[in-house]
C-alpha cells in the first residue's frame, strides 16, 4: 500500500446566514448563526514550507487567510446559498493548496459536511443509543465477554448527488431514517437484537447499513463508535476501525529559524489515530482487536509519552 502524508488544519467562524431554497417552516430558512467548523486535510507540494515541520503552520495560515472574510459575517453577502456544503466549495476554490483537499464543514455539534477528494459532498448527522452487549466469540478472560455497555454514537454519511445544484439530503431527512431503527437499538441489549446476536463495532455498522442502504440509497457509509477513543467505518464493502491514543511529548524542530517559537524547547498534547483495514474474522465478527491494537501499539507510545521528540530515534528535526 502506497504511503501518502496528509497535514490537518481547523478553524472557526463565527457567522449568520438564511437557506432561502429550504421549505417555509423550517428553522434553517429564517437567519440565523453558528459557530462554523472548518477542517482540511490534504497533501502540500514539496518545499512548500520554509523548512521541513513548517508545512502545517502553512497549512493554518493559509486556511485562516481564506476564512477572514467569512467570520462574523452575513455568509449569503458572498455565497449566494450558504448550505454547509456550499461553504465547503467556497472555502475550497479560496487557496491552490486547498484544490485536492477533504474540506469538513461542522455547523453545529451533531451535523455537518465533509467534501471528498472528488468535490462530492457528503452530508452527516451524529445520533446516541445506550445499549448492554456482550461479545460470545472471544477468548474465555477476554472482558468483553462479560454483559456491560457503552453509550454508542452513530454517524449516519450521505452522499449528495446533486449535479450543481444547491440542496441534496436534507440533514432532518437522515432523522427519519434514524428514528425507523433506534427503538431496536435504545436501551436494549444488543446480543437479543436479531442480527446483532455477536454485536462489535463492526457487526452493528454491518447491521445499521443493511437496514438503511435500502430506503437511502445516497448512504456512503456509517460510522460507529463504540467508545470515545475506538471505533468502525463501514462503507458497504469495507470495514475501518480506529483507536485513538494521547500522548504528552516535548519538541524542538532543529530546521526552523533559531528565532521563530518553532525552534524553541516547547511542547504539546498529541492525538494519534491509528487505522486499520483487514478482514472480517468470521467467528470473531471484528478486523482487529481494539485491545490488540493498542497492545501492539505500546513500545511505540512508550518511546513517545513524556519525551523529547526530537531525540527519539528515527524522528528527523523534531
Amino acid at each position: 500500500m502506497p504511503e501518502h502524508l496528509s497535514y490537518l488544519a481547523s478553524t472557526t467562524i463565527e457567522a449568520a446566514r438564511a437557506v432561502d431554497i429550504l421549505p417555509d417552516g423550517h428553522r434553517s430558512k429564517g437567519v440565523h448563526g453558528h459557530s462554523f467548523g472548518v477542517r482540511l486535510r490534504t497533501q502540500l507540494p514539496v518545499n512548500c514550507a520554509a523548512y521541513s515541520g513548517g508545512e502545517v503552520q502553512v497549512l493554518e495560515q493559509a486556511l485562516a487567510q481564506a476564512v477572514a472574510p467569512l467570520d462574523y459575517s452575513f455568509l449569503n453577502d458572498q455565497i449566494t446559498v450558504p448550505t454547509d456544503e456550499n461553504v465547503g466549495r467556497w472555502v475550497r476554490q479560496q487557496s491552490p493548496l486547498f484544490a485536492a483537499a477533504v474540506v469538513g464543514i461542522q455547523s453545529t455539534a451533531n451535523e455537518g459536511v465533509d467534501l471528498d477528494t472528488d468535490g462530492i459532498a457528503h452530508v452527516w448527522r451524529r445520533y446516541r443509543f445506550e445499549a448492554a452487549h456482550r461479545l460470545p466469540n472471544v477468548p474465555p478472560g477476554h472482558q468483553c465477554g462479560r454483559m456491560h455497555g457503552h453509550g454508542f454514537d452513530v454517524i449516519l454519511h450521505a452522499s449528495q448527488n446533486i449535479d450543481d445544484g444547491d440542496m441534496g439530503t436534507d440533514y432532518d431527512a437522515l432523522d427519519q431514517h434514524w428514528a425507523a431503527i433506534a427503538p431496536q437499538l435504545h436501551m436494549a441489549c444488543l446480543n437479543d437484537v436479531p442480527g446483532l446476536e455477536n454485536p462489535t463495532s463492526e457487526m452493528i455498522s454491518a447491521w445499521i447499513w443493511s437496514k438503511l442502504k435500502p430506503g437511502l440509497p445516497e448512504l456512503s457509509w456509517v460510522t460507529v463508535f463504540e467508545t470515545v477513543t475506538a471505533g468502525c467505518h463501514f462503507d458497504g464493502t469495507h470495514f475501518r476501525i480506529w483507536k485513538e491514543q494521547r500522548f504528552e511529548a516535548a519538541v524542538a524542530l532543529s530546521n526552523a529559524p533559531t528565532d521563530s517559537p518553532q525552534a524553541q524547547l516547547h511542547g504539546h498534547s498529541y492525538l494519534i489515530r491509528l487505522h486499520l483495514t483487514a478482514d472480517l474474522d468470521e467467528t470473531l465478527g471484528w478486523t482487529v482487536d481494539y485491545g490488540d491494537v493498542k497492545e501492539l501499539f505500546k513500545p511505540t507510545y512508550k518511546q513517545l509519552d513524556h519525551h523529547r521528540l526530537d531525540a527519539v530515534e528515527g524522528i528527523d528535526h523534531g
